[in-house]
């Protein structure tokens, strides 16, 4: 298995795995490994995205590399793990490609969609929300699950936010490039946003007083405050749907399609759900959702 990252991503690492707690990252050790039993008898018609990548025995996949439980660098292993690294090597299997011929490149926010576009990655698994934005420029196989955005604040919650409408005059942190922070300028425009390539860096604002309140996804909020339960709580009241997809090319219907059929069968199987169980769930305490429907525009 190869890893390629994006430029700040050693630095970005201390900055995640300061947040983490050793618990977080016991479940990261223990979730290597994968769920999926590669597919060796699988054939494709000539000139599609299955063939091309079934022939090579290689896929890439753009992930992220600090959100536990979804997408962590385990710093033992130097390989990333969570529910989003499993979900790409369901893919990966029915394709024919084992997991350890998976090359995984960091994709933060504001770099999937030009990484999918430019040829750099195959495909992205990255708590990708789909939205009609992002919909011009490249396509989503999925939906895999829904998330809802919430808001991460200090232990005790001293500034007493119960829901977005009380960010207005206070600092809140997210990633730029997201839907939550684009949902923030837009209906929000009196809270003062702060934003950064990735979500570790927003906790240590958090965490020295720098800003009042983090805002994103709830999973990857739950996993952040898991990694450092003494000095985060969830709001926990989402106030968005945010259906996770798997960004690839704009036009390769087949590919999408095929991914889709993947999903679906992964939901039937139960693979979706051991993966959960596995990854997110470890870190969220939380038995598997009833999974998404598949959405096949």
């Amino acid at each position: 298995m190869r890893i390629t990252r994006y430029a700040a991503t050693l630095a970005v690492l201390g900055l995640a795995l300061a947040g983490c707690s050793s618990e977080a990252g016991n479940q990261a050790a223990e979730s290597s490994g994968s769920t999926a039993a590669v597919d060796t008898e699988v054939q494709f018609d000539a000139g599609t995205t299955m063939a091309r990548l079934n022939e090579a025995g290689a896929i890439t996949i753009g992930t992220k590399f600090d959100q536990p439980g979804f997408g962590l660098l385990n710093p033992r292993t130097q390989e990333p793990e969570g529910f989003d690294v499993e979900i790409g090597k369901l893919v990966a299997a029915k394709l024919g490609i084992d997991a350890d011929k998976i090359t995984w490149t960091e994709t933060v926010s504001a770099n999937r969609e030009p990484f999918i576009q430019n040829g750099q990655v195959d495909i992205v698994v990255a708590t990708y929300t789909i939205n009609d934005t992002r919909k011009q420029v490249v396509d989503f196989a999925g939906p895999y699950y829904e998330a809802g955005q919430d808001i991460m604040v200090a232990k005790g919650n001293p500034e007493n936010i119960a829901g977005p409408d009380d960010l207005a005059g206070k600092t809140v942190c997210s990633v730029e490039g997201s839907t939550p922070a684009q949902n923030i300028r837009d209906n929000y425009p009196q809270a003062q946003l702060t934003t950064y390539d990735v979500y570790s860096k927003c906790a240590d604002d958090l965490r020295n007083g720098n800003v009042q309140a983090v805002t994103t996804d709830n999973v990857i909020l739950t996993g952040l405050v898991a990694g450092s339960p003494d000095a985060f709580e969830l709001v926990g009241k989402p106030f968005t749907k945010e259906p996770y997809g798997i960004g690839l090319k704009k036009g390769d219907d087949q590919f999408r399609s095929f991914i889709n059929d993947v999903l679906e069968e992964s939901f039937q199987d139960g693979a979706w759900a051991e993966a959960w169980d596995r990854t997110a769930g470890k870190i969220t305490g939380t038995e598997a959702p009833e999974p998404p429907k598949v959405n096949r525009y």
